[in-house]
């Protein structure tokens, strides 16, 4: 399964993550956005894999801008290929997005044994900024070929913070055409300036997109339409 294999390949892409309620998903119908995404990793955020069930089954009704429903995500920090089972024979992902330290080889048997993508994400570094010298970027190289697209996001993970943009042209490079999404402190007010400076392949967010830690559909709307007009 190859990157981006939905809608328009020549605008980034918008994934939404987070989701836990039906309503947000149902409200999300006719906007530009691409992927969703749900929490099986430990977090405020944690959907059970029955829960995710459910609101896979609402995705799969939604139209977006293109369309077409938008792709399920779940998001999972070093599983056993027997949890990644477990959770996929409930909940019927399209994509597998891997936070932790899983290895070029773990992605490459996910992909070839569940029949999803493989979205493999590391984190910046403030070396990666800071120091031209630094290979963080050159930690992608070994998964080319294993995984459907990289995201890079603020070290820590959900932090709300953005990490120094200009490393992404490093990360461009080093990924070698596999799409890269960007995480990381991303909101409706600072997303065009990212995606006019770097064209990412896709753009991920969850925090920026809530108020008093629930979804905001005004922010979503907003979020997403501003990527769509760029």
């Amino acid at each position: 399964m190859t990157e981006p294999e939905q809608g328009n390949a020549r605008r980034t892409r918008v994934k939404i993550c987070g989701l836990r309620d039906e309503a947000t998903v149902r409200a999300m119908d006719g906007l530009p956005i691409d992927e969703v995404g749900f929490i099986f990793a430990k977090s405020r955020r944690h959907v059970a894999p029955e829960l995710a069930a459910e609101l896979i089954a609402g995705v799969r009704r939604l139209r977006n801008a293109d369309g077409v429903a938008p792709r399920t995500v779940g998001v999972f920090v070093n599983p056993t290929l027997d949890d990644l089972r477990e959770t996929l024979r409930i909940a019927p992902l399209d994509v597998v997005q891997l936070h932790g330290e899983e290895s070029p080889s773990f992605c490459a048997e996910a992909k070839a044994a569940f029949g999803v993508a493989v979205w493999k994400v590391l984190s910046v570094t403030p070396e990666d900024g800071a120091d031209r010298d630094s290979d963080g970027p050159g930690r992608l190289r070994p998964y080319i070929g294993s995984v459907d697209a990289f995201l890079i996001d603020t070290a820590g993970g959900g932090t709300g913070k953005t990490f120094a943009w200009p490393v992404i042209d490093r990360y461009q490079e080093a990924a070698d055409g596999v799409p890269l999404y960007v995480a990381g402190g991303l909101q409706p007010d600072n997303v065009v300036e990212l995606v006019r400076r770097y064209s990412p392949g896709g753009v991920d967010v969850s925090s920026g997109v809530e108020t008093d830690g629930l979804k905001d559909m005004t922010k979503i709307r907003l979020f997403a339409e501003r990527v769509q007009g760029v």
